[in-house]
Parts: structure tokens; sequence; C-alpha cells
């Protein structure tokens, strides 16, 4: 082979030439007349309008690694020693009621004894979580504290459920079976 026999496998690209003077004239497939057979033609995706309708999450934003939940309120030992007398019961109702602690939303929220202070007085706490120092200084003075666990029913006290009893099955009676046969003619 001779370089003069050489032929290309792929020929120069043609230029594509559109409207009068390429292969797609006049309009040059852009239809008629109007916005969309102008240059820059780029209507607003009709869902971008859609989507600008719906209203921003707002709310969490800077503060989103903050708990949703309400914070604990704290009340020290110092403080129930001030109010309450000996052998009185303390639960979060109760020390909303001395306004030791308030309600946040109309809700009651969850009560964390603390061991600031000082106490002498036996009171018994019940539905409030407790420090271990707030425990160790309510115990010494001869105080008790009613935990979730405490406060379930012992399974002694839950009825127990009757058992199902079968009732026994009566026999049947023995039927007696008289096979005939056929005479044969």
């Amino acid at each position: 082979m001779q370089s003069n026999q050489l032929k290309r496998i792929h020929p120069n690209m043609k230029r594509m030439i559109v409207a009068r003077g390429g292969k797609r004239g006049k309009t040059a497939g852009r239809g008629g007349k109007g916005q969309s057979a102008r240059a820059g033609n780029k209507r607003r995706p009709e869902w971008r309008d859609i989507i600008k309708k719906l209203p921003k999450l707002r709310g969490r934003g800077v503060n989103s690694h903050k708990s949703i939940q309400y914070p604990r309120s704290i009340v020290n030992v110092g403080s129930i020693e001030e109010v309450f007398n000996a052998g009185d019961a303390i639960t979060p109702e109760i020390l909303i009621a001395k306004f030791l602690v308030s309600k946040r939303s109309g809700v009651i929220p969850e009560v964390k004894l603390l061991g600031g202070g000082e106490i002498t007085k036996a009171i018994n706490v019940s539905g409030c979580r407790v420090s271990e120092s707030a425990r160790i200084k309510i115990e010494k003075a001869g105080g008790k504290i009613v935990t979730r666990e405490d406060r379930a029913t012992p399974q002694s006290l839950i009825p127990a459920k009757p058992a199902k009893v079968k009732a026994p099955k009566a026999e049947k009676p023995a039927v007696e079976v008289k096979v005939v046969k056929k005479a044969k003619k």
C-alpha cells in the first residue's frame, strides 16, 4: 500500500449549520414565532414555583444540637428542708403546689433532687430522680426514696389468671356396624 492510497477512517466533522444555509431551514426546528422561537428562550420551571410556595422548616436551625425534651427541673435538698415537714411525701405535683418547681407549657416537668444544702427531716420521695449525694443525705436523715422499680407492683399482688380447665371429652357410644352381603343372582 502506498501513502497516496491511504484513506481516513473518520472524515472531518462538518459544522452543524442551522436555519438558512443549513440542513434545517427557515425556522430551524423552532416552530413559528413567539418566545419559544427567540434566542435565550428559557422558561421558569413550574415545579420551582410549587417548591417556593411550600413553607420553610423553621424552629431547629441554629439550635439543632439541643434536645427537644424539656430540661429537668432541679431542686436542692436544702430548699426541701426549708419548705417541708418531717414525714411529708415529695412528688413533682407537690413540688409544683409548693412553688419549688413550675410547669412548662402546662406539662409537669421531670424533677431531679440534688445534694445542695443539708437535710435533717425524714421525707418520702417518689416520682423524682435523685442524685447520689442527695440519696445519701435523705437516707441518712431517715427518709425513703421510691424509684420506678420499687413502685412496680410485685407479682404476688397481681391476681393470678384462672387456668382454663378443659372439660373431659365424653366417650362416644360404640356403634355396631353390620355388613350385609348381597346375594348373587
